[in-house]
């Protein structure tokens, strides 16, 4: 079965078909990748590699300090396997108190790295090579230097003000350099070292924990060995969702990708519009703007959640809230579900049949500014994505997992592997993997044409941005209809997607122009 080669949208890569598919958002990572698969290794063996060398290449995006996600097929079933840790077990609200939002910078916005967990996790029980193996590369360019990538380069050069006061992130990060500039981490070298040699007992119980427990000692954080040694990252089923012949897949909360599975159960409802057409970006902006509400509403921990995730997907809730989705604009805010509230993606495949569809993140940027001294670990602010209203399930409180933007995505047909997918970029995720399914599915463009194509974005704010490559007059049309809407905007707004499509003589792949990376194969 051939797939559709058509490139419809100006592009700069081809669909890339193989037997053996590794798409990352960094040529270094995606190479780390293919050289796991060229050594024995399957396509979980190669997403670990791409993505323990991501932690080196791409910093400003991800590190050693993220939470992880992950759903993989392994040839007979489909599993997932949430590594986001949680708050440190003395915050409470109190220590918040007199703040109207949660902190982005610091250490009362930085929760426990569960990256880490999910390598040794996923390693132990699908990897063929040994663990430390999958370090090869990263440590490689920690300790001798990488040549830092264009877009990195530039997101590096403009978040250097942002993090000016934080003495160890200045001594390991700056000054920023340019494009094409050898940069080298060797701290980061013998972390990395560290963490292959004890399979991730020294990060969470060893030397390592005992320096991020010291430094948060020092400034004034909470974090301490206890709670690193106290987490753990847990297999879970994906929820899914049926959308005409194929069924999405995605982590449940505290991750964000339910949201598009309320999105994909309206429009499913609906008739399939002509793409890129006005009533196309209708249809599923207003589908996602209830979508997003529901997320901002419900999404938390899952031993918070006070709405199942069964009764947010009720079909017939969802054939409701699609019936109401009409010619116009809905006014703001969006309709209320009648129940009972920055990144790295990457994708593999192998000759055997296992898809990984995996995403680990810092959340904003380099993340909270803080670096533990000597080791080069950079630590997340997931806490971040706590509020301060104690009536809400995803309230900030002690031992508790954050709501997350951070989601890999992945399709099925017929109870066989179709998508393993994900588009990376904060609020942009959920969106992004509406777009990439109805592309695909409903309107057959491959991969590599669906991640070129222009995007839309729902704000927070629930006003809309077209990317530029949209017509104007889908633009003034949408606006007609009264929807707040405006054509262009920064790029890093519209994400990367990571793409790779089974087809039944192997798999086509596809890597976003937005990004530096490619996907490659043999």
């Amino acid at each position: 079965m051939a797939y559709n080669s058509q490139q419809p949208y100006p592009s700069q890569r081809a669909p890339v078909a193989a037997d053996n598919l590794v798409a990352t958002s960094q040529p270094l990572a995606t190479q780390a990748g293919l050289s796991a698969l060229a050594r024995g290794g399957n396509a979980v063996d190669a997403a670990l590699a791409s993505a323990i060398t991501l932690t080196v290449v791409e910093p400003n995006n991800n590190g050693v300090g993220s939470d992880a996600f992950c759903i993989l097929w392994d040839g007979d079933e489909l599993v997932g396997l949430n590594a986001s840790g949680c708050s440190p077990a003395a915050w409470s609200l109190d220590r918040f108190a007199g703040r109207e939002r949660m902190p982005n910078l610091g250490w009362d916005s930085v929760t426990v790295p569960g990256a880490v967990s999910a390598w040794v996790a996923l390693s132990d029980r699908y990897g063929q090579l040994p663990f430390a193996d999958l370090f090869v590369d990263a440590i490689g360019y920690a300790a001798n230097g990488f040549h830092v990538g264009p877009k990195s380069a530039h997101y590096w050069q403009i978040l250097e003000p942002h993090y000016k006061d934080f003495p160890a992130f200045v001594e390991h990060f700056m000054p920023p350099p340019a494009a094409g500039e050898r940069f080298r981490r060797p701290e980061l070298a013998r972390t990395l070292d560290l963490i292959a040699a004890s399979k991730g007992e020294a990060f969470y119980r060893g030397e390592l924990a005992d320096a991020m427990a010291a430094c948060a000692a020092r400034e004034g954080g909470a974090m301490t060995k206890q709670d690193l040694e106290a987490h753990a990252c847990f297999w879970l089923a994906p929820s899914e969702i049926s959308y005409r012949d194929v069924t999405l897949h995605e982590i449940p909360p505290n991750g964000q990708g339910l949201a598009a599975q309320i999105a994909l159960g309206m429009l499913r409802h609906l008739p399939a519009a002509e793409v890129d057409s006005a009533l196309w970006v209708h249809q599923q902006v207003e589908a996602m703007k209830i979508a997003i509400r529901a997320a901002f509403q419900h999404f938390a921990d899952p031993c918070a959640m006070r709405i199942s995730v069964e009764e947010l997907l009720d079909a017939g809730m969802l054939a409701q809230m699609a019936a109401s989705i009409g010619e116009r604009a809905a006014p703001l805010p969006p309709a209320e579900l009648p129940v009972g509230a920055d990144t790295v993606y990457l994708t593999t495949a192998d000759a055997s049949g296992m898809m990984v569809s995996y995403i680990q993140s810092n959340f904003m940027a380099f993340g909270s500014g803080v670096v533990i001294p000597g080791t080069g670990i950079s630590m997340q602010n997931r806490g971040a994505g706590f509020v301060l209203d104690p009536q809400h399930p995803n309230c900030v409180g002690p031992s508790k997992r954050p709501f997350h933007t951070i989601i890999p995505g992945f399709v099925t047909a017929e109870a066989q592997p179709r998508l393993s997918f994900g588009v990376m970029g904060g609020h942009m995720q959920h969106q992004g993997h509406v777009q990439m399914v109805t592309r695909i599915f409903d309107h057959g463009q491959n991969p590599q044409a669906a991640s070129d194509a222009p995007r839309w974005h729902v704000h927070p704010d629930f006003t809309v941005s077209l990317e530029q490559g949209y017509a104007e007059e889908v633009c003034q049309t949408l606006q007609n209809w009264g929807h707040q809407v405006t054509l262009g905007g920064q790029e890093s707004t519209y994400g990367g997607a990571q793409l790779i499509l089974r087809t039944a003589d192997g798999y086509v792949g596809a890597s976003d122009h937005r990004k530096e990376g490619y996907v490659g194969g043999f």
